[in-house]
């Protein structure tokens, strides 16, 4: 076992290009930890649906120039059976590290196997990379980015020619040709041959996203914006110039690139004080909002002035945020089909049914939800919103803001706020109450322990709800393909279970809708919610062993 192991070490290092990565294993190998060595060649790094992500450092089980050279020729092999043989593969990278070394390995690959590369200039929101698939014309994508993940890892996202994320059946085919790549001595690599592009990619974008506002429309809010230490500040900024907003006023500390992320113990906004020092900065600058997107600036987060909330300044929740942009775009008179993952909340369905709008709910991710037929807009609870699918078919943190502060701006000329708007949508459709229950673990069995559980106990009541219904969406249903998920319908609630599929999590995603009958019904709505989505989050806890 220990020698397989040190030489299954040995021959990963004697084709690893990089002197880092090499350096690290030599050190593993010559001190003879063989755990160590076990966990890093226990496998390979699936190349699932959201491509790949993952620790950086030595061996298979790890993200580093060996395992991206493999993903790239894989690709490149997938691409040439499809029929793409000269076809044009452009690459956007993030500021984490090895980013850059990643992209760059990518393009030499491609142009090594016949095919044209392209690489966007510097470190770019993801979705800039989205957008440039469609612009240029390309046969695929691949964006280099762990997103919100802890500095520690970094990730591989593939596109393809319609500017979406790969699906089944396309996942699997593209991992079987990276499973069949020979060694890297054979995976052709030139020095050069592909092209940088300019900042014309960029402009391109930075034009297109004057089109999510209205012509004419208020740009009045005042914002505070936060980068979270990735590549969003100037993009953000120069759209909200070209828009006419006022300058955001930006969180200093976090707002140029820095893969060490040293001011959070997580980079995104939904974690528990990642918007501490965006809470201080507001605090100083009073202004009418505060957005911040995630490192990749794919995902958008907004917090808002309560003076009911600790602090002064309460963040919104996902579906909050998703139900406002919807109610804004039915204000504007929008025309198409409103879409959202079924972790999401239900009250999207109520807006677009009321508004005579088509609505689908789709699995997990935008690979999914940008693929519905007649998109206008979609959301997901996790802070992802599509406002504009035919310029970038994914989600988008930087036309999401500028949606967000022209609707603040609208409510700001009427002498309202966002939170007015949500008062009225719950008025006019029910509280929707969201939560969500998200356990982090080291081991992945306590995932499939908990997963297991639950099918072979299934909850009968949750929180003194009935439930009424049990899913295993593992099963599929008529109108979604199978994923391993749970969904479960209580009387005014529902709950689905899930692990995650970037991290090492198991997520729960609860809604309660409680019947509001006048604007003085609210405050104890709210409290019944609440009520509700703690017991219901203290008994699945229980039914799941977690």
């Amino acid at each position: 076992m220990q020698h397989d192991l040190i030489a299954q070490a040995r021959t990963w290092l004697a084709e690893d290009p990089d002197p880092d990565t090499r350096a690290e294993l030599g050190a593993i190998v010559e001190a003879g930890d063989t755990a160590e060595l076990a966990a890093r060649f226990a496998g390979t790094l699936q190349f699932g649906t959201a491509g790949l992500r993952g620790e950086l450092g030595a061996g298979p089980m790890r993200m580093n120039r060996s395992v991206v050279i493999r993903a790239a020729a894989g690709l490149a092999a997938y691409l040439k059976d499809q029929g793409e043989e000269g076809g044009l593969v452009v690459i956007g990278y993030d500021a984490r590290y090895k980013s850059e070394d990643f992209a760059r390995d990518t393009a030499a690959v491609m142009t090594g196997a016949g095919l044209r590369a392209a690489v966007l200039p510097r470190p770019l929101p993801t979705p800039v990379l989205a957008y440039a698939i469609r612009h240029l014309g390309a046969v695929a994508g691949v964006e280099v980015t762990a997103s919100h993940n802890p500095p520690r890892d970094n990730g591989y996202k593939v596109y393809l020619g319609d500017g979406s994320q790969i699906v089944p059946p396309a996942d699997g085919e593209i991992a079987a040709a990276i499973d069949a790549v020979g060694p890297l001595a054979g995976v052709e690599r030139p020095e050069d041959g592909w092209e940088v592009l300019g900042d014309e990619v960029l402009a391109a974008y930075l034009a297109r996203t004057d089109a999510v506002l209205a012509p004419g429309s208020p740009r009045t809010a005042r914002t505070v914006h936060t980068a979270m230490h990735g590549v969003g500040t100037a993009v953000l900024t120069a759209a909200f110039e070209r828009a006419g907003f006022p300058a955001p006023v930006l969180v200093t500390e976090q707002a140029e690139p820095d893969p060490a992320f040293p001011t959070v113990a997580f980079p995104n906004p939904e974690e528990p004080g990642a918007m501490d020092l965006a809470f201080a900065t507001a605090r100083r600058a009073a202004p009418d909002l505060i957005i911040a997107n995630d490192p990749d600036a794919d995902r958008c987060a907004v917090a808002v002035p309560d003076t009911a909330t600790e602090g002064g300044w309460r963040m919104l929740r996902g579906d909050e945020v998703g139900a406002l942009l919807a109610a804004h775009l039915v204000e504007r008179g929008v025309s198409g089909v409103f879409a959202e993952s079924i972790v999401s909340s239900s009250l999207l369905g109520r807006i677009a049914e009321k508004a005579g709008l088509g609505h689908e709910e789709t699995l997990t991710g935008f690979k999914w939800i940008a693929r519905v037929d007649g998109l206008r807009y979609g959301y997901e609870e996790a802070l992802g919103y599509c406002v504009d699918p035919e310029g970038v078919r994914d989600k988008d943190g930087i036309t999401a803001a500028l949606l967000v502060a022209e609707l603040a701006s609208v409510l700001k000329e009427q002498g309202r706020t966002l939170l007015d708007l949500l008062d009225d949508l719950a008025l006019a459709h029910g509280l929707h109450a969201t939560d969500q229950l998200s356990v982090r673990v080291e081991d992945l069995s306590v995932i499939a322990d908990a997963m297991a559980r639950l099918r072979e106990q299934p909850p009968t009541a949750l929180a003194g709800l009935a439930v009424t219904s049990a899913e295993d969406l593992a099963r599929g249903t008529d109108r979604l393909p199978p994923t391993d998920g749970l969904r479960y319908h209580l009387e005014g609630a529902r709950v689905i279970v899930r692990p995650s599929g970037t991290e090492p999590k198991l997520k729960c995603y609860l809604e309660v809708v409680v019947p509001v009958a006048d604007a003085a019904g609210l405050p104890a709505a709210r409290a019944r919610g609440a009520e509700l989505l703690a017991g219901i989050k203290r008994d699945l806890a229980a039914a799941a062993g977690i």
